[in-house]
């Protein structure tokens, strides 16, 4: 039973996405749209025997799967608070876990999807040089990974409306993005940027995938995302008992 409800509010979901025109241009077209521009005009330079290109699949992927499960799930429930969401399902025979883990594995295939494009994008442009395993590890640790900000996104979307989400969730990811490097490399970056960058937790989920293609040591960038998905879960689990509908 639980399967087959979770399946209606997995589909409906997916559908949700689509429909919520902010949440699709910040995380899915904005972050496309800048990889395509970035690769064109740094993808063939190379450094440690890897091409620009490849290792911003890494990088810059991070960003385009943060700024998925980033910002839907927790837009999408600060809109279906203003709607009467919440109180609804209080009262419905649907488990509420259910329903928010329906929205955040529903991020997870457009996710999928931007670091695809970004992938593609980087083969059309003649910058990419990493074998399809090193490429399906990247995907698939980058997927996991994403989970604390899904479940931080959450604690944000029960405390506010739509809008103020969109601009907290923004004022998250944009400089977390650039503190960490995942839009240009930290070694051209001013030397502050590298001082705060290995206490983002965007940092150590760029830092794993990388690992993926250079083989460097990953248990650090592990246990970091492992101690904000407990920090973020937490927040996530406050935040529900105490919002508003």
């Amino acid at each position: 039973m639980n399967a087959k409800v979770f399946g209606v509010e997995l589909t409906d979901e997916l559908r949700g996405i689509v429909r919520e025109p902010t949440a699709l241009f910040f995380s899915i077209v904005m972050p496309v749209a800048f990889f395509a521009l970035f690769v064109s005009l740094f993808g063939k330079f190379s450094s440690g025997g890897l091409s620009a290109g490849t290792t911003m699949v890494a990088t810059f992927g991070a960003f385009g799967v943060v700024s998925v499960v980033l910002m839907n799930p927790g837009i999408g429930v600060a809109a279906d608070r203003e709607r009467g969401w919440l109180r609804a399902k209080q009262v419905s025979a649907v488990p509420i876990g259910v329903t928010l883990a329906a929205k955040v594995i529903a991020a997870l295939p457009y996710a999928a999807g931007v670091l695809l494009a970004m992938t593609a994008t980087a083969a059309a442009t003649g910058a990419l040089d990493a074998p399809v395993p090193a490429l399906l590890r990247i995907l698939a640790v980058l997927m996991v990974g994403a989970l604390p900000f899904a479940l931080l996104s959450l604690a944000i979307g029960f405390q506010t409306g739509a809008g103020a989400a969109t601009a907290v969730l923004n004022a998250i990811l944009i400089p977390s993005a650039v503190l960490s490097g995942l839009w240009m490399p930290l070694e051209i970056m001013p030397a502050f940027f590298g001082d705060v960058a290995p206490f983002l937790p965007t940092y150590h989920l760029a830092q794993l995938a990388l690992a993926q293609l250079t083989g460097a040591p990953v248990l650090t960038h592990v246990l970091v995302l492992l101690g904000t998905t407990i920090v973020a879960a937490a927040l996530a689990a406050v935040s529900y008992r105490h919002a508003r509908s």
